[in-house]
């Protein structure tokens, strides 16, 4: 009852701190036998909430030990039937005691259940994965070995974050093809052997790359980045709103950017100055690359307008009441997690996350007790039902109001410079194509 309580709790965080979450890959997760999912881990503690939010199994997580010990976080993370991992980085823990928990996955293992674990070892704002520890493999070969488990799979994880210290970003959770685990003959101390450890590693390491970004060069992750926009922009809707499709395709253009920087260096410098004098034409002109399209028909974008003139009227006080509301919390969880994350981006959102679990319905119960002090009961049970909702409101408002905008500089840029506009258009299509070519003639010299 508690953990459902707690995940009910987490459930809706997420959902308010990240405009659009995605999940695919749930035909990977096999319903009934043991699995240890094995995650990527670029957002501290945010990570693992993904994996047991939603997650088609009930998920019980390893994380260090000294999250254990902390007053209020410790109680929550043990509700949650997490595992102790005792690490030599951290200060007076014996490592020797991961034994007990090795024990304890392998039971949880053997009565059906399924684990996460991060196997990194450690949050990291890298652009890349870290090099993978052992413990999952150790786990895993143990349990199918001593023949505790019969039917045992590891299920990659990744998260793919388009901004992860950044509220109402969006967030990809991509399940991957499940890796079978093969029992293997332990050694005269009825140890793992080393080389079956470090192989099964490997192929944890392997699959893991497969369902996250992972650039080695922080330039080829800059000029995907740019050329992606590229591709977004000239995709249909659907495609356009795929998160699986842009995490494909910029997996592809780490790829084919690794090969042209070694066979066609001299192409790959052109398209970065083309892309560069692309986006500062577009900045000269004040648009935005997403909203830069073709408008539709005349009528269809007055009715558009007009619409959402309208709609901006109705909402525009109550969206403001909700701004003034929240403001100081908003602005205080902001401080806070300048404060405490000390440029660690990968700890900015989990700060963010708890602070607004904690300060907003602090909030909240502040105004209701204001007006029960103050008028009455009913008007206090209302305000601190609607208060929420004027909350969500703003955010939504304010979304749509920027987007509005948005659309109307480029509507504007249309209108009053349209030849300009026309040979922009023209220029990202020759962008496009170029891009496929290099991507095809990369995948083809790479083969």
């Amino acid at each position: 009852m508690v953990r459902r309580i707690i995940l009910g709790l987490l459930k809706f965080a997420l959902r308010v701190y990240f405009r659009r979450i995605e999940i695919i890959g749930l035909e990977h997760v096999p319903r009934k036998s043991p699995v240890i999912f094995v995650l990527n881990h670029p957002n501290a503690l945010v990570d693992p909430v993904f994996l047991f939010c939603l997650a088609p199994r009930r998920v019980s997580f390893l994380a260090k030990a000294p999250l254990f010990r902390m007053l209020v976080l410790g109680y929550f993370i043990r509700a949650l039937d997490s595992l102790p991992v005792y690490r030599r980085k951290d200060e007076g823990e014996d490592v020797s005691r991961n034994e007990e928990t090795f024990v304890a996955a392998r039971k949880l293992l053997a009565g059906g259940g399924t684990i996460g674990i991060c196997p990194e070892g450690v949050s990291h704002s890298e652009k890349r994965l870290l090099p993978i520890k052992t413990g999952a493999a150790r786990i895993a070969l143990g349990a199918i070995s001593t023949g505790e488990v019969t039917d045992l799979k590891i299920v990659p994880a990744g998260l793919y974050y388009t901004s992860k210290t950044q509220f109402r970003s969006s967030v990809l959770l991509y399940f991957g093809n499940p890796i079978d685990v093969p029992p293997v003959a332990l050694d005269e101390t009825g140890n793992l052997p080393r080389a079956a450890v470090r192989e099964l590693s490997d192929r944890i390491e392997c699959a893991l790359r497969e369902v996250i970004l992972n650039a080695e060069q922080e330039e080829a992750l800059q000029t995907i980045g740019r050329a992606e926009k590229i591709f977004s922009a000239e995709a249909d809707d659907e495609s356009r709103e795929s998160l699986a499709q842009e995490l494909q395709l910029q997996q592809r253009f780490i790829k084919a950017y690794t090969v042209l920087r070694e066979r066609a260096p001299e192409r790959l410098r052109r398209l970065e100055l083309r892309l560069g004098r692309f986006e500062q034409e577009l900045i000269q002109a004040g648009v935005d690359p997403d909203d830069f399209s073709p408008p539709p028909a005349p009528l269809i974008v007055l009715m558009h307008i007009l619409i959402r003139i309208g709609v901006f009227v109705v909402l525009i006080v109550p969206a403001t009441l909700g701004v003034v509301v929240h403001y100081p919390a908003y602005r205080l969880g902001r401080y806070l997690a300048t404060r405490f994350s000390r440029d660690e981006e990968d700890v900015i959102s989990t700060v963010k996350i708890i602070s607004g679990m904690l300060f907003l319905p602090l909030t909240w119960l502040l105004l209701a007790a204001l007006i029960y002090k103050w008028l009455n009961w009913e008007l206090a049970l209302v305000a601190f039902l609607v208060i929420p909702l004027l909350g969500y409101l703003a955010v939504r408002f304010f979304e749509e109001f920027d987007k509005s905008i948005g659309g109307l500089r480029a509507l504007a840029f249309f209108l009053m410079r349209r030849r300009f506009f026309v040979r922009l258009l023209a220029e990202r299509k020759a962008i496009h194509r170029e891009i496929m070519a290099l991507g095809e003639e990369s995948a083809i010299a790479s083969q």
